[in-house]
């Protein structure tokens, strides 16, 4: 959870929008987590796969592919056990992803806290 969590804040910083993680542990061998945020262009798409990539890269971790980032619709970074999805705007309306692997429970919100179970949100952080 680490490791998301650091993500999640890299991405942040650079003003992602509306950064969602989807806890997968029990619903596929893909991945653990992903994680699924917007971008307002396709240059903030490539700036925020950089960004997440040299974020990592400083913590010793590399991804095992990146598809998708000179397009700048929706870059994918793969470290395994976490998949970074970034979307242009349009493109993320368009597929939904987080509905797909959706039951629920398991879509948390950057900013919210989950305790025992329940989602605490974070008033702290603008809406």
């Amino acid at each position: 959870m680490e490791k998301v969590e650091f993500i999640c804040k890299l991405l942040d910083d650079k003003k992602a929008k509306d950064i969602v993680t989807v806890n997968l542990e029990n619903l596929t061998i893909i991945a653990d987590y992903f994680i699924i945020c917007s971008a307002r262009s396709n240059t903030q798409v490539k700036a925020l796969a950089d960004i997440v990539e040299e974020g990592m890269s400083k913590q010793g971790v590399e991804p095992l592919r990146v598809e998708g980032k000179q397009e700048g619709r929706w870059a994918v970074l793969d470290y395994g056990d976490v998949i970074v999805h970034i979307f242009y705007e349009e493109t993320r309306r368009l597929y939904s992803l987080e509905t797909l692997w959706s039951n629920g429970a398991n879509v948390t919100h950057f900013g919210e806290e989950v305790v025992d179970g329940l989602k605490k949100i974070d008033n702290s952080k603008p809406v």
